[in-house]
């Protein structure tokens, strides 16, 4: 049993032996909150329930499509690590899981997209009128359940997260189809509208806990770095993985016209055709040039780039784990920090 095997081996989830891939160590970290997943399951089971069916289909097909959970399991992980005993760490957990399948509804509209997680998009499916009002349904149900919390500081990082997730979702809006876009820029967009749930989601257990406000600012910037790491890592899969890997089309991003780190990077370096050739795949989208584009990134090493960026983020996560006490659990987030760079899916 895991439990076991950590008991007698504290580094078991801070290296990686030999011949152990990065997803059997994922796979640790998975079943060290193992049984909290599955309450945060149950609850998620049980909160999704409405009288209007057609909300209970695609809140449920949404839900069950996959994905790593990494948002809820951030929380568990937070929340153990400062030692919390409660219940109260499955109903947070539910909602940024709640908060996240809301954007992910809402996103795939806004970029009219019918591939996710290698299955149909719910407005594929059911239509981008039903998509949206059912992603604000899960938003509304997710403050539903802040309220049971009973806790104010819960609900203004929820609050203000959500906030900002909906500036990112507007910045990036007008970064698209934009070849003058800067990375810092990007950056800006990467801050708000993905790594800030992350932030919210490693900042709430220690919210749970009472930790000392060092300590849950150390938390937040945990998840804030980590949440950048894990974003330029998926751009850097746009662009390297296969479409039955990642489970939607290699260069998705290219062809809604946004420019990520690869394009911006490949921009800067390559030579004066390439960045014009780039530009213009920007500004009208589609995949038309995707293989000299692909040249382009290849040549300018825009991958290494951006997988580059990703481990400094990653390690500046890392480095705020410091600020809290030592635990399996402690391990387990730097492995979390890890996986966020070495995955490859």
């Amino acid at each position: 049993m895991l439990s076991s095997t950590l008991n007698n081996n504290p580094e078991a989830l801070t290296e990686t032996p030999a011949g152990i891939s990065t997803s059997q160590t994922i796979e640790h970290v998975n079943e060290l909150v193992a049984d909290d997943m599955v309450a945060v399951n149950q609850l998620i089971e049980k909160r999704l329930q409405s009288e209007v069916v057609l909300v209970n289909q695609i809140s449920r097909y949404i839900i069950h499509s996959g994905g790593k959970r990494l948002r809820p399991v951030l929380v568990l992980l937070s929340a153990r690590a400062f030692g919390y005993a409660g219940g109260q760490h499955f109903n947070l957990a539910a909602i940024v899981e709640f908060i996240h399948t809301a954007t992910l509804l809402h996103d795939d509209v806004v970029d009219a997209s019918d591939r996710r997680r290698g299955r149909e998009t719910a407005n594929a499916l059911w239509g981008n009128e039903a998509a949206v009002l059912v992603g604000d349904f899960l938003y509304s149900r997710a403050f539903q359940m802040m309220v049971d919390t009973r806790r104010m500081r819960v609900m203004e990082i929820l609050a203000h997260a959500t906030n900002v997730i909906a500036e990112g979702e507007v910045l990036q809006l007008l970064n698209c189809n934009d070849p003058d876009t800067t990375e810092q820029r990007y950056l800006d967009v990467i801050h708000c509208k993905t790594a800030k749930l992350f932030e919210a989601a490693a900042q709430l257990g220690a919210v749970l806990c009472n930790a000392t406000p060092e300590q849950e600012q150390a938390m937040a910037r945990y998840g804030m770095h980590l949440g950048t790491a894990f974003q330029l890592v998926d751009d850097v899969l746009d662009y390297s993985a296969s479409s039955e890997t990642m489970g939607k089309n290699v260069g998705d991003d290219l062809a809604e016209g946004k420019p990520t780190l690869p394009l911006i990077h490949a921009m800067r370096w390559g030579t004066k055709v390439q960045s014009t050739l780039i530009r213009k795949a920007i500004e009208t989208g589609g995949r038309d040039n995707i293989t000299e584009v692909m040249a382009a990134i290849e040549s300018t090493d825009a991958i290494a780039y951006t997988a580059c960026k990703a481990r400094e983020e990653a390690d500046l996560a890392i480095a705020q784990l410091q600020n809290i006490p030592a635990s399996h659990y402690a391990d387990a987030l730097k492995t979390l920090a890890d996986f966020s760079v070495n995955r490859t899916y």
